[in-house]
This record gives structure tokens, sequence and C-alpha cells, in this order.
């Protein structure tokens, strides 16, 4: 076995140097990925977290480079769920047998203080456990999301390079970034952030200190996906990322972070047929379909070609099941708090 590769399955810990080195030899991947699903089933088991993902405005008052739903895109159909709409999923979601609710949007500012607090406080009703993925906010916001009810926040750092970040989000501050993540974990969120394996000017050297940073943060869960070029934005022309350089990341990060949740993101089963699962088998244990109703799922285009945007939600849910029972995995019965969060707080 490589011996980086041991040190880290046996200490979680490679200097920068080290893990760059590991980036960049593709003659150890299977070496790297096996190590990493041995990490995750020895911390984690093999239960699989299904969280079902409410996508409720593809509204955004940001204009980052990568995302199609950015301010400046013209030809995105804009929609918002309305609060009794948001509900009828999440009960539809409950009764296929789902435990956590991730509502996600874009930096819509539409839904106040006030409206969002009210679908939190009606959504934890239902028993469910609730993330939420909404983008940078004030301190004060995300307390009251809290004190209405939210258990865990999702804000990706994206990119630790400081200029690269600034360069892919024009007018937005990566020590704010930092500040909100800072802030969550302040408040007791389950704090979720991770990145884009892949962006253009992106080097070996930027990804490994993105790893550096999750480890530094002490992240309970970590979304890895590779950059997808969308036709409307300004990097329509760049090569997408590299499926193989993400799925190393997801297993450097399950082998520096061995108690995190992992999910294996929708995008790497969107660049690569088979990925969700080959990403379980490099560390995941989290995935989360989409249970948004199909009319508006298919226009929240981050990327084009979205894996599984025709699959109804008990579809969905049925599928995933089963091909999660073809690589030895089961779902969860329970809502999946990061084993992270819970050693954190004992």
């Amino acid at each position: 076995m490589n011996t980086l590769i041991q040190k880290l399955e046996s200490t979680h810990v490679l200097n920068k140097e080290e893990l760059i080195t590991l980036l960049r030899d593709n003659s150890i991947n299977e070496e790297l990925f096996a190590a990493a699903d041995r990490v995750r089933q020895k911390y984690v088991g093999d239960e699989v977290h299904l969280r079902a993902l409410i996508e409720f405005s593809n509204y955004c008052k940001r204009d980052c480079l990568y995302c199609g739903l950015r301010s400046h895109n013209k030809n995105v159909q804009r929609y918002r769920l309305t609060e009794d709409q948001i509900l009828e999923m999440a009960e539809g979601a409950k009764s296929l047998g789902y435990k956590t609710l991730v509502l996600q949007s874009g930096e819509d500012d539409y839904f106040t203080l006030e409206r969002m607090t009210s679908i939190i406080s009606k959504l934890k009703k239902l028993d469910m456990a609730i993330t939420l993925s909404m983008g940078e906010k004030s301190f004060e916001e995300y307390e009251a999301y809290k004190r209405a009810g939210a258990d865990r926040y999702l804000i990706r750092i994206e990119t630790t390079d400081k200029k690269l970040y600034e360069d892919m989000d024009p007018k937005m501050s990566h020590e704010n970034r930092k500040e909100c993540l800072k802030h969550l974990r302040a408040l007791g969120y389950e704090v979720g952030t991770g990145s884009l394996v892949g962006l253009p000017n992106q080097s070996l050297h930027s990804i490994a200190e993105d790893l550096l940073f999750f480890l530094e943060i002490d992240a309970d869960m970590i979304g890895i996906g590779p950059f997808i070029p969308n036709e409307d934005t300004p990097l329509s022309e760049a090569s997408p990322g590299d499926f193989t350089l993400s799925l190393k990341v997801l297993a450097l990060t399950r082998l520096l972070l061995p108690y995190c949740n992992l999910p294996a993101t929708t995008a790497m089963e969107t660049l690569a047929p088979g990925g969700r699962m080959k990403a379980l088998q490099c560390g995941g244990n989290v995935v989360m379909p989409n249970v948004t109703i199909q009319e508006f799922k298919e226009l929240y285009t981050l990327y084009p070609g979205k894996a599984s945007l025709k699959d109804d939600p008990e579809h969905s849910y049925t599928a995933v099941s089963a091909k999660l029972a073809s690589i030895g995995r089961r779902v969860a019965l329970h809502q999946g708090m990061s084993k992270n969060y819970a050693r954190r707080n004992e």
C-alpha cells in the first residue's frame, strides 16, 4: 500500500504537500478509494442517509460565473414555490420514508425572515430534520432559523483560494463566506460546506487547501461536486471538472474527517452515469434525491443535463434504495445526525 495512504488511513492527518502528492498521482487511485471505503465502513457504517431535496426558488441576487441561476442569466424561467407547495412536497417525502428535508434556493430576498421562519416552524411539526441551503445571511437570520427549528445549514466555500473565489463570485467577500460558517458553528448548527472541483484556473495546491480547510473547521457535512459548465454563463466554453479527481477529493475528505457526512452528489452522476454509486464506494454516505414538483425541478438549472430530472419522488426513492442494496448498502431509518457533530457535542 502506498505509504501516504497508509499514514492517512491510520492517523487521518497529512500535510499540504502530501495531499498534493496523492492528488497528482493517479497510479494509486484504487488504493486510495479502497482505503476511503474502509474508513467509511469503520466510522459511519453501511447506512446511507437519504435527504429529500426541495428546490424552492431559483431566483438569486448573486452573479456567480459558474452558476446557471446567476442574476444576469435572462434565459432562466424563474419560479418561487408557495408555502403550501413546500409543505405538500415535504409531507409527500415523509410518507415515502424520508427523515430529513433539504430546502435549497438561490439567494432570494423575497423569502424574508418572517416567511422562512413560518415555513421552517410548520415543517418541523413533521418530525423531520431540516437542512437549509440558502446562502449568506446575517447572524440574526441564522439564529432565527435555528429557533424556528432548522438543524443543519449548508454553505459551500466553493474554493479556499481567495482570488479564485472573488473572480468566480463578483462582488462577494471570501472573508464573509468564512464568517458565515463561524456564525453557524456558534449557533449550534450541524455545519455543511464543500467545494467545486475543476473550476478554471484552480490548482492542486488550491484543492489541497480546501481539504485542510474542511479539517480546520471540523465540518459536519461536506459536499464535493465537479464543475459542470453551463451554456448560459460566462464559463460556457470552459472544460468540465474531472470525475476521477472529484472522486479523489471525496476519498481524501473521508480519510481526513472519518466521522463526517459525505454526499454522493447529483453532479457526480451527471458527469458520469453511475457516478453517485461510485462516490458511495469512495467514502460517501449520503444521497439527496430531488422531490421538487416536476415542472419546477427542470427550471433549477445550476448546470445542464442534471441527472434524474424525470424521476418522480416515489420512483427515485425506490430506485436509489435498490441501487444501494446492489452495492451492499442500506437506507438509514433515522435522521442521520452527523457523527462528527454528535462527538463534538457529547
